[in-house]
């Protein structure tokens, strides 16, 4: 009985795709081998929304009341999951999600133990983060918070930030270790030399707590002066527009694929001279790592979790994510200095190395973090 593996519910927010494949389907299998698991998440359009682990919601066919329709059934969703399933453990990726475990379990009065997994600052959720009508939730949404994290079994922080996080409201966190990144594919071979050509790479949803907003304006102002440098832009999101426009307006600086693979993202890297992830909100930056990773330095945002990884001077550029024109000036200086863009990239190699999780050393983890609790 005490090899058992522990039946655990995760819950988040996440759009996943079925069936599983790439980083998610290493991810999953390998937590598999050490938990019984099921998920409870959302789909993205048209996607199957459930085999014998998962458990999606398809996107609302009203488009701007997803989220909240969302959360709104969340209760009920995770409270049929508690009774059919009978996990020993809730692991609840958000303050919202926590929340919404915490009335299920007392609604059905199943005595499963539940985590709270902070991911980044929950009071950007609704600040920085959808429509600005979202904006009308900040009382709501600053007062379950401190709720959530009393209230859980026990807290799991992913960086130095998250955890401070938690600790203002007087909580010490059970365990901090980063989430998942697919380290493998971004490790397995040695760094590439960097191209003839400079070139910039961001990597994320064109959203504004991205700094999309400020990387597009940027660009502009950075492009006249940075030669035949390239930006290569990878990602969808509400701020399309303002790619399609920067294509159009500078076609012989500005590439945009909208969705790569994770080996594609690797090789989108070791064509580029740095990679610019200038985010007003992350928790730990997984792109960061990515590049890490790669040995590319790292332009990133002063803000968050970031500076977790990028060390200004050291592996890469800290920069104000409201401050186009600092971000702009950052961008001409490492795609104009080559010998700087390597040096950087050569100690985000190290970073890389250091922090890199491979699935196997994410789900010891996990177990051991499930386990911990369930014992205590």
């Amino acid at each position: 009985m005490q090899n058992r593996p522990p039946r655990v519910l995760f819950v988040s927010r996440e759009r996943i795709r079925l069936p599983l494949h790439g980083p998610l389907k290493r991810k999953w299998d390998t937590v598999a081998d050490v938990l019984d698991y099921r998920v409870l998440a959302a789909a993205p359009s048209g996607g199957p929304i459930q085999d014998d682990r998962f458990r999606l919601v398809p996107p609302s066919p009203v488009g701007p009341l997803d989220g909240l329709l969302y959360y709104l059934s969340l209760s009920v969703r995770i409270g049929r999951e508690l009774r059919a399933f009978r996990p020993a453990l809730v692991f609840a990726q958000g303050v919202h999600e926590t929340a919404a475990a915490l009335l299920a379990r007392r609604l059905t009065r199943v005595p499963t133990k539940i985590v709270l997994d902070v991911q980044g600052d929950w009071h950007e959720a609704t600040r920085l983060y959808g429509s600005p009508a979202r904006r009308l939730l900040n009382p709501a949404n600053d007062a379950v918070a401190p709720f959530a994290v009393r209230y859980a079994d026990a807290v799991h922080t992913v960086s130095t930030q998250t955890t401070e996080l938690v600790r203002a409201l007087g909580v010490e966190p059970v365990a901090v270790f980063p989430s998942y990144v697919d380290a493998e594919v971004f490790l397995a071979r040695p760094p590439a030399s960097l191209p003839d050509r400079p070139r910039a790479l961001f990597v994320g949803v064109l959203e504004r707590y991205k700094a999309f907003d400020t990387l597009v304006e940027a660009w502009r102002l950075a492009a006249p002066r940075a030669g035949d440098a390239v930006l290569h832009l990878v990602g969808e999101g509400r701020m399309r527009d303002r790619a399609e426009r920067l294509v159009s307006d500078l076609p012989a600086q500005t590439e945009w694929s909208h969705r790569l693979s994770a080996e594609e993202v690797s090789a989108a890297m070791d064509a580029a001279w740095l990679v610019c992830l200038p985010s007003r909100s992350e928790g730990l930056p997984r792109v960061a790592l990515e590049a890490a990773c790669r040995g590319r330095a790292i332009i990133g945002g002063n803000r968050a979790g970031i500076p977790d990884v990028v060390h200004d001077g050291e592996n890469g550029v800290l920069v104000d994510p409201d401050d186009p024109e600092e971000l702009a000036a950052a961008l001409v200086r490492l795609l104009g200095d080559r010998s700087l863009a390597e040096r950087l990239g050569a100690a985000a190699r190290k970073t890389g190395e250091e922090w890199g999780v491979t699935p196997a050393q994410y789900a010891a983890c996990l177990e051991r973090l499930v386990r911990d609790v369930l014992a205590g």
